[in-house]
């Protein structure tokens, strides 16, 4: 396993033979970071369509593609195929680039969905990735 291969299983979390599906593609995505998270799963990731158990879920999100409420819709969607207590990635555009989010709006859409970002990374040159995952309930 190559270098960036590793480098794309522990900072997305995906493991071999697990299913991501993927939502928000464009021809404005990293190419590099999809073909390293498929290279991980041995497969391609799932489309939108996708209506089996998935195991994470990587979303593209950019400004023009609407405001926090269809943000919290394409979230919700993403989930009615994950497993219990699988990932979602929203990756926007970095601040500079076209079509930036602010984390706030990401943070907002993501507990409307009933989740929680937990950390913010560098997916890629052009892009920040937010892992969002299920609140925890207190005890």
């Amino acid at each position: 396993m190559g270098e960036a291969t590793g480098s794309v299983r522990s900072r997305f979390g995906v493991n071999p033979g697990q299913v991501v599906q993927e939502f928000g593609y464009d021809d404005d995505v990293d190419t590099g970071v999809r073909q390293e998270l498929e290279s991980v799963i041995g497969s391609e990731l799932a489309d939108e369509l996708y209506d089996d158990v998935t195991d994470a879920a990587i979303v593209w999100w950019r400004a023009d593609d609407g405001d926090t409420a269809d943000l919290t819709d394409l979230v919700l969607d993403a989930m009615t195929t994950l497993e219990d207590g699988a990932l979602i990635w929203v990756l926007v555009p970095k601040p500079g680039r076209d079509g930036h989010v602010a984390p706030a709006d990401v943070e907002e859409a993501a507990s409307t969905a009933g989740l929680h970002a937990t950390s913010a990374i560098s997916a890629a040159p052009d892009w920040t990735g937010m892992r969002l995952v299920t609140r925890s309930r207190g005890r």
